[in-house]
This record gives structure tokens, C-alpha cells and sequence, in this order.
């Protein structure tokens, strides 16, 4: 029983804490994006992927990468492109898990394995007639997707808007 209790103690503490990372987000009044397509199932896991992920980067949605290029960054969160991801633990890495690879799509065949956006088939097939400039960096997505910072990558910039 002493084992089940430390058990869910650990739990509530850990709820608790995602909890007020949440509670400080609407403190501060961050806009927060929708979750009215994400099952109630993935929704902690979705939270944890936009408060972890978008404190370096632009959050991509999980399709773009294979659920292989999710799986192999989150097993090695000490060498995530060159920096260790901190605070993350097993628990991090499952509720993670859970969202990333229920919403990503598996690997074709004789494709490599994609760490990048733009080595994506799936990113190349949504872009095919645009010229991404070089280098590209975690904010170029921002030229075409102004709202991407809220995982909006529907919202076009204007004058992509009635581009064929």
C-alpha cells in the first residue's frame, strides 16, 4: 500500500504542476490554441508539447514529421539539436509519446528518417511551388503563417492568401 500511495502522490504533484504552468499561461494572458479537434485523451499531452516545444522554437504540428522522427527525438532529450532539453523525465517523454505519435504518420518506405521540417515528404508535399530561403530558421514559418506562434499554421500572411 505505502508504494500506491507514493504512487499517487507523485501524480497529484505532477498534476499540480502542470497545472499551474496552465493557470500561469491564462495569468498572463497568452493566447492559447485551440484544442476543439484534439481528443480529451491527448489534451495533457498537447498542452506539454506547446509549453515545452514553443519556449525554443515554433511548434510544428505532428503530421509533418514521421511518428520515427518523434520517437527519436524524444528518446534522446539530452541531444536535441545540440542542447538538453531540462525537465524532462519519463513521464514528460509518455504523455508526449502519446500526442506526438497519435497524431503524426508513419514512414514510407526507403524514406529516410527526417529530423528537420523541410526534409519532411509531407512538408515538400505541402509546399511544392514555394521557395523556402536559405538557411531556414525556426522562425521562417512566420512570413506565411503570422499566427503559427499559436499553432496556427491555417492563417496565411495576405499576400500568400490567394496564391495558387
Amino acid at each position: 500500500m505505502k508504494g500506491t500511495a507514493k504512487f499517487i502522490f507523485f501524480l497529484l504533484i505532477v498534476l499540480w504542476s502542470l497545472s499551474l504552468g496552465y493557470g500561469a499561461a491564462i495569468a498572463l494572458d497568452k493566447e492559447r490554441p485551440s484544442t476543439d479537434i484534439i481528443p480529451s485523451r491527448y489534451e495533457i499531452g498537447y498542452d506539454l508539447y506547446l509549453e515545452t516545444c514553443t519556449s525554443c522554437h515554433l511548434p510544428i504540428p505532428p503530421a509533418v514529421l514521421p511518428i520515427e522522427s518523434w520517437k527519436q527525438l524524444l528518446e534522446q532529450p539530452d541531444k536535441h539539436f545540440g542542447t538538453s532539453l531540462t525537465g524532462f523525465n519519463r513521464l514528460t517523454q509518455r504523455l508526449l509519446w502519446d500526442y506526438l505519435s497519435a497524431f503524426s504518420r508513419p514512414l514510407s518506405p526507403n524514406e529516410p528518417v527526417p529530423l528537420y521540417a523541410e526534409q519532411s515528404r509531407y512538408f515538400k508535399a505541402l509546399h511544392p511551388r514555394v521557395e523556402l530561403p536559405k538557411p531556414l530558421s525556426p522562425r521562417t514559418c512566420l512570413v506565411c503563417h503570422p499566427k503559427a506562434t499559436n499553432f496556427d499554421y491555417q492563417t496565411l500572411a495576405p499576400e500568400w492568401e490567394d496564391a495558387p
